[in-house]
């Protein structure tokens, strides 16, 4: 597909997309009063079924954590500026569910902008990314530093431990971001004081055990199935990472983004965001009308799709190959290896710019 994207041939992506990038004002509030309000109904009924059996409680979770999600979906469209043509409102409407997912608006914002103008760019893993490493850079790690980047790339710990260090203790505190963000700054506070606002208004009327009983299984289940749809539209086998000098923006955004489909009903609560590729090309279009736009451009339909069962075997996927170009597993490791020392004579590998590695792992 490259040549399509890129090429003398390529089409005018910013043209094409345009009719799709104005948002409706009504189709907006029709979705959010359509999530929002089952949202609190779900949590309602989540609370009255304590009395009942904890395990109807845990049940209504599933329900309650894709609300959860769907608001989500909202607060990023508000991110974008693509659910209301207000950049006013889309900040209130934006913060104000930042509270309820746990994330401070304008620092997300920002974050996951740059993770949108340098997605699939090998010089440039920062903010917003799942950390990812090349098999030679991987190979050139003290062994400590090898055993901690198998730990942060398991399964377990990217869809259990590491949601609950997102959402309870980083972004209660990015010490990762500069001093100089002084708006994000403000919104990660903000937020934090709106939640123990509302902890010390739920300690004061239902109880704390009772509210962390609800709370709690909404906040893991959401954000261990929010971080596992983040992860499957970037990390798949044959998805985008190129060096600087290779890198180009619609490229990476239709061939390092995947089209994740899932049934009619999962569509609905991650608000289209399969449609990950399109989103990627053009940030600004609303979730509402991502499916219009994969039905009505032929182009858009020639990339990677993932079901949900594919999807689960990109988990294993953890490195990527600079010389097949495909993200590969730790088994196939040695025999990588192997093949390059063959191909080069045995010589040593060249090492990466020190600036490209994650900083956690140089």
């Amino acid at each position: 597909m490259t040549s399509a994207v890129v090429g003398a041939q390529a089409p005018d992506w910013n043209a094409m997309l345009a009719p799709y990038r104005q948002p409706v004002v009504w189709r907006s509030v029709f979705q959010l009063a359509n999530t929002a309000l089952p949202f609190v109904v779900m949590w309602l009924a989540m609370l009255w079924s304590l009395e009942a059996s904890y395990w109807i409680t845990l049940l209504l979770a599933v329900p309650t954590s894709l609300f959860i999600i769907r608001l989500f979906i909202i607060q990023h469209d508000c991110g974008h500026g693509s659910f209301f043509g207000s950049r006013r409102w889309n900040a209130i409407v934006g913060s104000v569910i930042g509270v309820l997912t746990l994330i401070p608006y304008a620092y997300w914002r920002r974050t996951h902008a740059i993770h949108h103008a340098t997605s699939g760019n090998l010089d440039q893993r920062t903010f917003g990314d799942i950390d990812t490493l090349t098999v030679r850079e991987y190979l050139r790690l003290p062994r400590p530093k090898r055993v901690g980047y198998r730990f942060y790339r398991h399964p377990l710990v990217m869809l259990v431990v590491g949601p609950l260090y997102q959402f309870i203790v980083k972004h209660r505190y990015p010490a990762d971001i500069p001093r100089s963000w002084k708006r994000e700054w403000v919104s990660v506070w903000a937020t934090n004081v709106a939640l123990a606002g509302v902890v010390a208004v739920m300690w004061l009327t239902i109880g704390i055990d009772r509210f962390l009983l609800v709370q709690l299984p909404i906040t893991l289940l959401s954000g261990s199935l929010g971080v596992f749809m983040f992860y499957v539209q970037h990390q798949y086998e044959d998805t985008y990472w190129r060096y600087r000098e290779a890198w180009n923006y619609y490229a990476a955004g239709l061939e390092g983004s995947s089209y994740f489909e899932l049934p009619r009903i999962l569509q609905w609560f991650t608000g289209n965001i399969g449609f990950h590729h399109i989103h990627h090309v053009c940030s600004r279009i609303p979730n509402y009308f991502l499916e219009r736009a994969w039905k009505e451009i032929p182009q858009l339909r020639d990339v990677t799709r993932l079901s949900v069962l594919e999807s689960l075997k990109t988990l294993r996927l953890s490195l990527w190959d600079e010389d097949s170009r495909q993200l590969v597993r730790f088994r196939d490791v040695p025999a990588i290896e192997a093949r390059g020392a063959r191909d080069r004579g045995s010589a040593p590998v060249e090492p990466p710019k020190p600036d490209v590695v994650p900083k956690a792992w140089r």
